[in-house]
């Protein structure tokens, strides 16, 4: 059976943690990377209820997108992230996290997003960093036809979104907060761009460029990356015993 330390070797090849952000915090975050592990838990963040559905299958590690902590400085029951920590030390649970590196990597959070959508990624939003992709539907689709296909593909409780009165045929995706590139969508020639955890002034920016803007939930833009993971342990590891999160859902909820 593999250890930590070997899963972790795969995900970083997968993802390397050297393409993350500078505020982030990514990795082995918690546990033994001797420690040998049969049975994985796969989840977007590791929540109290993640860390007890973890405990009743018998996992002894945890992957993630989102990090355990980003600036912890003490582990006690103080802090929030230090009661998670404790909860999984306490059970001896290791935890890896891949978080803007998995943004990024070929095949990560934003080509599932891309292709979860039904669009065939052609290039990088965000050149810099490597987050986001552009892409093209195989044909135009009505635009309110899309909204219903978003919703259905992603699982979402509810979208908020712009209407610029085009159809949809070219498109930019970025999981999770997306906001700050709406300009570089529209100067990819992109008539929709879909992300999450929009703000009011973006919205009024995107009715400004003409831009179909679509907010599809922070959880759900990124959730289509938790089978991807799956899938790459799996094939590493057949005699892994790789569950997904049934419990970690959409937090939003709208009446």
């Amino acid at each position: 059976m593999p250890t930590v330390g070997e899963i972790f070797e795969l995900l970083n090849e997968k993802a390397p943690v050297a393409g993350k952000m500078d505020f982030d915090n990514v990795g082995l975050l918690v546990g033994h990377s001797s420690a040998p592990v049969r049975r994985v838990l796969v989840a977007l963040d590791i929540t109290d209820e993640v860390i007890d559905e973890a405990a009743k299958i018998g996992a002894e590690l945890i992957v993630s997108h989102h990090p355990l902590f980003f600036d912890l400085k003490t582990v006690s029951d103080a802090t929030w992230e230090g009661q998670k920590a404790l909860a999984l030390a306490e059970r001896h649970m290791a935890a890896i996290c891949m978080h803007t590196n998995l943004d990024a990597a070929q095949g990560g959070v934003n080509d599932a997003l891309m292709e979860a959508l039904g669009g065939v990624a052609d290039g990088i939003l965000e050149p810099d960093t490597g987050i986001g992709r552009v892409g093209t539907l195989p044909e135009p689709m009505d635009f309110y036809k899309f909204l219903a296909h978003v919703k259905s593909a992603l699982d979402c409780n509810g979208l908020r979104y712009h209407d610029a009165g085009r159809s949809v045929n070219r498109l930019a995706v970025c999981g999770g907060s997306g906001g700050g590139e709406l300009d570089l969508a529209a100067a990819a020639g992109c008539d929709t761009y879909v992300t999450a955890d929009i703000k009011y002034h973006q919205f009024l920016e995107a009715k400004h460029l003409g831009l179909n803007l679509i907010d599809a939930d922070h959880f759900c833009t990124e959730n289509v990356v938790v089978p991807v993971l799956a899938g790459w342990l799996l094939e590493a590891f057949p005699d892994l015993d790789v569950t997904v999160s049934q419990v970690h859902c959409q937090t939003v909820q709208f009446l």
